[in-house]
């Protein structure tokens, strides 16, 4: 087997897009010819080298790229610069814009400036996350998401459907989870709202559902192998035949398959949780226009929404970007829609309310 990759922002680094132009350069040509620049703050990888090439030779505008590997230092950054940034776009978490927001950080998204906002799943572009305040404010491009991981060898496919595998006693001392993420799973799947924020009017209701996780999982605590704290840990377990199946972050999963190890995901039928990675435009974005050239063009294809998705190692928001990923690349970076449809994503609105009751019931689990 060769040398692991853990980073969850750069495991398929073998299949990253080279120097050479997209196939799909029509949706430039039609764009108005433009120059001055735009400034982007974002992570490594997230615009492909030949988008960008392409985009500057095809535009006349000039991509200033500042790479970004922390939410919280850009929030800092942008914060220190306004009410006048010198950025046009950043590329913002879903789950933080309510920061970004009522700090005045971001502009609301004009998408009837963008017309290819529709070339987006619109599992990503339309849940409830992904507007506040009645305005959208970013453009999906990346997800990631906790996914149930199996060994293929040991599980089925029909059994990763249901969270109830990784509580069987079929499987017991064979699994393996984080316990806080556990925790919102576990509420989702008894049918409660796991990001807390329906409870925000009514905390002792918060208490009572995070109890009843909280005994769900000390009840269930014998069949569990071990409760494990990064990628590399459960990576290794699988490796090992420690374990038969986990709850994980996708990306610790996507190595491992893209290693031609005999593991896949499922988002099971009861629900999971994730998050996804938007472009934003900055409140008095000193080149807005651009901004808004560059987003629409970089929507414009799922070839692109591919090529991203082989830098970075994310899954793709765009419709039928799997079509331009090997087999392999899209057992490790794609699910079907149906599984899709199970997903929600992470909210921050109650986030104190809630890591205020579900740290302490973590500690009281691992003490059980």
């Amino acid at each position: 087997m060769t040398k692991l990759i853990i980073s969850r922002r750069r495991f398929l680094g073998t299949a990253a897009v080279g120097a050479t132009a997209l196939a799909s350069p029509v949706y430039l040509r039609r764009a108005n010819a433009a120059d001055g620049e735009v400034n982007i703050w974002t992570y490594n990888d997230f615009v492909p080298k030949a988008f960008k090439e392409q985009f500057e030779a095809e535009t006349g505008i000039k991509v200033n790229i500042r790479l970004v590997d922390d939410q919280g230092k850009q929030f800092n950054l942008l914060a220190a610069e306004a009410p006048n940034p010198t950025v046009d776009i950043m590329t913002v978490a879903g789950h933080r814009f309510l920061q970004f927001i009522d700090n005045e950080l971001l502009a609301p998204l004009d998408t009837s400036r963008l017309s290819n906002w529709g070339n987006i799943n619109p599992v990503f572009s339309e849940s409830e996350w992904s507007t506040i305040n009645g305005e959208k404010w970013g453009a999906p491009i990346l997800s990631g998401m906790e996914v149930l991981s199996y060994n293929t060898d040991l599980v089925s496919a029909e059994e990763a459907k249901t969270w109830n595998t990784l509580f069987s006693e079929k499987y017991k001392g064979q699994t393996a989870y984080i316990i806080q993420d556990m925790m919102s799973i576990v509420m989702l799947k008894m049918g409660y709202d796991g990001n807390m924020v329906e409870y925000l009017e009514d905390p002792e209701k918060a208490a009572m559902i995070v109890e009843e996780a909280k005994q769900f999982l000390i009840e269930k605590k014998p069949l569990v192998r071990k409760y494990y704290d990064g990628g590399a840990e459960v990576q290794q377990m699988f490796v090992n035949q420690d374990i038969a199946l986990a709850q994980s972050w996708n990306g610790p999963a996507a190595a491992l398959i893209t290693d031609d190890f005999p593991l896949a995901m499922s988002i099971p039928q009861e629900g999971s949780y994730g998050f996804v990675y938007t472009y934003n435009i900055a409140n008095n974005a000193p080149n807005a226009d651009n901004a808004y050239t560059f987003l629409n063009a970089i929507l414009a294809s799922p070839e692109i929404g591919a090529a991203m998705t082989k830098a970075s190692g994310f899954i793709s928001t765009y419709k039928d970007a799997s079509q331009y990923l090997t087999e392999l690349e899209k057992k490790a970076t794609s699910f079907p829609d149906e599984e899709l449809a199970n997903l929600q994503f992470f909210r921050a609105e109650a986030n104190e309310m809630k890591y205020g009751l579900v740290d302490p019931a973590v500690e009281a689990i691992k003490a059980s």
